[in-house]
Formats: structure tokens, C-alpha cells, sequence
């Protein structure tokens, strides 16, 4: 991934359309929109349900794909395996990284053949510990979404990665609803997954705009993952919560400013900046041998004469030349 910036994902998920050129448009697209890769999932509709219709795998009864079974859903998502490395190629020539988000072991050996640079496991994998270890044995960074995991699932996850000896992994904080409203974001978890965990952290988000994703970076996120599609209007399963070009482009801009306003950890001033504050000078003509005190020396802007911490221990001392009303005091006034 990327050194010192926020490392920003399309995701592109379902918005291909089972359209290659769909597929191409779009990652064109999210390279003139400023991302850094592009990432897909690599999956059949086998590798995700069981194509029967009972209480487990008939269709969905709430939310966003209530009614469709997940056999159908994910047959409609899917990417077809031999676009992907022709897709990898295109979005290496424009600059991108390109990988996926593997959801059987089998796809996890196709991307290696592929030789994706990074893997990700989706928040519903969390648990597939089998899965998890396959994918960090291939010694690649590894993205872990939390969206659906508590504490003891995120620890066995990262145990796993670390057992086969993995380290390089990235929490995701995820909200797996879709689309995910903002009060829903938590954003206060990223510092606090950081501190707990020991690792880097990101964002993996399905909220609409970009106000989460900006915050999140400022809380220290270093990874950022929105979906991303042409136009909301081609529809599809993720089409509601994915950003369109403009909308993902000006995420960019405000994250690389948001970037820039952080800045680094400084409590250093420039002479010009020191030179604003006050410091003492002469409110009153003083003579040669008068008495500093409190009438004729004043704490005033700019800064270019004695620091005003010295005010006390000058008073009552002995001016040792003749100072101009409106002139600084010096440090040599006191000695």
C-alpha cells in the first residue's frame, strides 16, 4: 500500500452489470477520480449459498435485497473469473492496484496465479478462520472489515494472521448496513481499535457522501474504501450506496486536504510568528538611573522586545540608559 497517505479503494463490486465494458468505463473512471486501486470480489454464487429455497437460503425478508434469495443475489454480483485478469492489466496501465476480496480458498489460489498485491476479507468472513488463514499464509497485507465482528472476533482474526506469521494486516471499521446512515459510523472505534489491537486501521464505508470518510481520516484512518459506480441509474444490487465519479473525486480532494491540515506533530514557531506577541517597552520617557515600574513599562505587541515573563523581576530596577517612549526594553535593561 501507499506510504504516509490515506490509501483510497473503489470498490466495484456488483456495479459491472456482467458489462466487461461496463467493467473497463468504470475503472477509467476511478482513476481520473483520484483512487489508488480498484478492488473486486472473487467469488460464485457456490461459494457464498446453497441454491435451495428453506428459512437459510430462501429469499430475504428485510433491507435492502428483501425478497431475492442469496443464491440469485450473489449469481447477479458475481465477476466472472476470466475478466479479472484482463481487468488487472487495465487498471495496472492506468496506474491502479488492482485486487479482491477472495470468499473460498479456491479464490484465494486464483488470485495468487493473478498475483494481487493485497487481499481483503470481507466482514462476513470474519469467522472463517480457515479462510483467513489461507489467504494470510500467501504473505501479502491483508484488509480485515469488521463490520459484523466483536472483540474476541477481531482478536481471533488477527491471531490467526499472526499465527502463520502474517503481521501486516489492516482493520477495517465497517458498518454493515447498506446504505449506513451516519449515526450508525462510530467513527470514535478507529483510535480506540488502533490502541486495543496494535495494528493499522481504516474505513470501509457504506455511508453516503463523503463527511465519514474525511472524519475518519482525520481519527487516523489510513485505509478508505467506498463503492464506486458510473451512474446510480444503472441499478444493480450495490448501486444505492456506491458514489458516482464526481461525488468519489471530490472525497479525494478533501481527503488529501484533510491530509494536509493535519500535518505533522510541531510546537515550533518561526521568528515572524514569535515577533507577533508581546513584550515590554517603554510607556513613558525613562532616564538614565529612573525606577522601572508599572508607569512606565507596559506589555505590548509585537514581540521584539524582553519577554513579558520578565516584568516582575524588572521592576524596581535601574534603567541603565535613556529609553524613547514606544521603545522595547531589553534583556539588558535588567543586568
Amino acid at each position: 500500500m501507499i506510504e504516509n497517505k490515506t490509501f483510497i479503494i473503489a470498490e466495484l463490486s456488483a456495479n459491472h452489470n456482467h458489462d466487461f465494458d461496463l467493467a473497463l468505463r468504470t475503472i477509467q473512471a476511478m482513476a481520473q477520480a483520484g483512487a489508488d486501486a480498484v478492488k473486486v470480489q472473487t467469488y460464485t454464487a457456490d461459494s457464498l449459498a446453497l441454491d435451495v429455497d428453506n428459512e437459510y437460503f430462501g429469499a430475504k425478508k428485510e433491507g435492502l435485497w428483501k425478497g431475492i434469495r442469496p443464491y440469485d443475489l450473489y449469481r447477479e454480483g458475481m465477476m466472472p473469473y476470466e475478466w479479472q485478469p484482463k481487468l488487472k492489466k487495465y487498471a495496472e496501465e492506468l496506474g491502479l492496484l488492482f485486487f479482491s476480496t477472495p470468499f473460498d480458498v479456491q479464490g484465494v489460489d486464483f488470485l495468487e496465479e493473478m498475483d494481487v498485491p493485497i487481499y481483503k476479507i470481507a466482514s462476513f468472513e470474519i469467522n472463517d478462520i480457515p479462510l483467513i488463514e489461507a489467504t494470510a499464509r500467501k504473505g501479502k497485507p491483508l484488509l480485515i472489515s469488521t463490520g459484523v465482528a466483536d472483540l474476541s472476533d477481531i482478536e481471533l482474526a488477527i491471531n490467526t494472521c499472526k499465527y502463520v506469521g502474517n503481521e501486516d494486516i489492516t482493520l477495517l471499521k465497517c458498518t454493515s448496513q447498506y446504505p449506513a446512515t451516519i449515526e450508525q459510523a462510530n467513527l470514535k472505534t478507529i483510535p480506540d481499535m488502533k490502541k486495543r489491537f496494535g495494528v493499522k486501521v481504516g474505513l470501509s464505508d457504506h455511508t453516503m457522501g463523503w463527511l465519514v470518510p474525511v472524519t475518519a481520516v482525520a481519527l487516523g484512518a489510513t485505509v478508505v474504501e467506498k463503492h464506486f459506480i458510473l451512474d446510480r441509474t444503472l441499478g444493480g444490487p450495490d448501486a444505492s450506496f456506491s458514489m458516482e465519479p464526481q461525488e468519489f473525486k471530490e472525497m479525494v480532494n478533501l481527503i488529501r486536504d484533510a491530509e494536509k491540515a493535519m500535518g505533522k506533530i510541531s510546537y515550533e514557531i518561526t521568528d515572524k510568528d514569535r515577533n507577533k506577541r508581546r513584550s515590554l517597552f517603554a510607556s513613558a520617557d525613562i532616564k538614565q538611573g529612573d525606577v522601572f515600574t508599572e508607569s512606565n513599562v507596559r506589555s505590548l505587541r509585537p514581540g521584539f522586545g524582553l519577554p513579558p515573563c520578565h516584568y516582575m523581576e524588572l521592576l524596581g530596577k535601574k534603567s541603565p540608559r535613556d529609553i524613547s517612549k514606544g521603545d522595547i526594553i531589553r534583556m539588558s535593561d535588567i543586568n
